[in-house]
């Protein structure tokens, strides 16, 4: 009898041990999960605010080219901003809604295929579930700011410098400043090169900017 408690005991104390493992093993692998969904969340919020920043600096310039009333320049800049901000906000709530349906309607699919075996894990997987679902409206309010965020840089810029010349050198300024900036967290978030997604994006805003400038001076000179 005492043989047979000893071996019973030594099968116990192996798969506690076994298990314990198991379970410190995952741990780490949770973390790296949860650290890779929010340096998605944080990569696309960068990748907003550098839309909001290209695009408001390029109206600006556009109507820079041929307006120097720096009323004029402001008014483009601000309805830029509003105008972007609600559509990056719409089409994220319309893209992540979208998602949450066809996330909702699979786990009502699995459900219904489960056995009657499976229903007490499903229970305990629940909340898990119910947190992993993505949320519209938070998407949404994320975008937007993300975007105002980088468009309210050239505004800023612009605000007090009456000088055309002068106003038109420290926009481009200061959104070189920030294009830059922007391109290095992409980087970093996205575990790319620095220098080279840091050039790109500038080369990128760079092209914005002088396209929407020159097309723009070209069609005002010939009063189209």
């Amino acid at each position: 009898m005492a043989s047979n408690q000893k071996s019973i005991h030594g099968t116990k104390f192996p798969f506690h041990v076994q298990e314990m493992e198991r379970q410190m093993n995952l741990e780490p692998q949770e973390k790296e999960f949860d650290y890779s969904k929010r340096s998605q969340w944080l990569r696309a919020a960068v990748l907003g605010a550098n839309d909001g920043l290209v695009s408001t600096a390029s109206l600006m310039m556009g109507v820079g080219a041929v307006k120097q009333d720096i009323k004029a320049m402001i008014l483009t800049g601000f309805a830029g901003l509003v105008a972007g901000a609600c559509s990056m906000a719409i089409g994220e709530f319309v893209s992540v809604y979208s998602q949450l349906d066809i996330e909702v309607a699979q786990m009502n699919r699995e459900k219904r295929s489960d056995v009657s075996v499976e229903m007490t894990k499903e229970e305990g997987q629940d909340g898990e579930n119910d947190e992993s679902l993505p949320n519209p409206v938070q998407a949404a309010a994320a975008s937007a700011l993300a975007f105002s965020l980088g468009a309210i840089v050239p505004l800023l810029a612009a605000s007090f410098i009456k000088e055309y010349k002068v106003r038109i050198g420290v926009v481009v300024a200061a959104v070189t400043l920030a294009l830059v900036v922007f391109g290095w967290l992409g980087a970093v978030l996205g575990r790319a090169p620095l220098v080279r997604s840091a050039a790109r994006v500038l080369i990128g805003g760079w092209l914005a900017m002088a396209i929407t400038f020159g097309l723009t001076k070209l069609i005002g000179a010939r009063g189209i």
